[in-house]
């Protein structure tokens, strides 16, 4: 958030031709595709979003293993690439991929093509200002704080956008100290969990972070 306004069809051919990953989430196989020239300078702007982190690949492996109900609705915050959400969708989710930089929507969306789920709705939405209605009974997010505004700015949104009965995880390799995440969930009364969780590359070195279950606060009229 807060980079140059450069539209996507400036900085996408600039990026370079996509290439092609295959990534391995348990024992399945997706297909993620990513701009080739990520590191090249673009007049301050950084293309956080063109690399695949570990916290994602943390996070696709977690929703892989569990179980959902078909249909459930999700949408993912800070879709990046949109591995999580595409392994949700191989789950039976109905996932909408958002992110402020609408290059990453871009990529979100055709990876999802290529992966074989076509017409997944996106939205650019700005955590500081989410809209009043959406409510989302599930939420995802992998490695989306790098400042202590991230921080508030992330619970503020999941607290407005999650449903009263819905759960949110987040995977998250403190780039930041913990306690700062942990004030701004608690400042916005949602209620989590963490606990540990590792990802890595076949043959590669493995990570190690956070995975965050969060809920609302429930009253003790709702039997809470």
């Amino acid at each position: 958030m807060g980079q140059a306004a450069l539209s996507p069809e400036v900085i996408l051919p600039r990026l370079g031709p996509p290439v092609v990953e295959t990534v391995i989430v348990e024992d399945q196989t997706f297909l993620i595709q990513k701009p080739s020239r990520s590191d090249s300078p673009l007049d301050g702007y950084i293309p956080f979003w063109a690399d695949l982190w570990p916290a994602a690949r943390m996070l696709a492996k977690v929703i892989l293993r569990e179980s959902w109900p078909p249909g459930t609705e999700a949408i993912e915050l800070g879709c990046g690439l949109g591995l999580p959400g595409i392994v949700a969708m191989s789950r039976g989710l109905k996932v909408t991929f958002s992110d402020h930089d609408p290059c990453a929507l871009h990529y979100a969306a055709d990876n999802a093509r290529l992966n074989g789920f076509d017409g997944v709705p996106t939205w650019q939405l700005d955590w500081r200002s989410p809209p009043a209605n959406a409510r989302y009974p599930v939420i995802f997010g992998a490695d989306l704080i790098y400042e202590s505004s991230h921080a508030e700015w992330l619970a503020s949104c999941i607290r407005q956008m999650l449903a009263a009965d819905g759960v949110a995880w987040v995977t998250d390799l403190e780039r930041i100290p913990a306690r700062s995440w942990h004030a701004a969930l608690e400042a916005e009364t949602l209620q989590f969990t963490a606990r540990v969780v590792r990802a890595g590359e076949p043959g590669g070195r493995r990570m190690k972070g956070n995975l965050y279950h969060i809920r609302q606060v429930r009253s003790a009229s709702e039997g809470g």
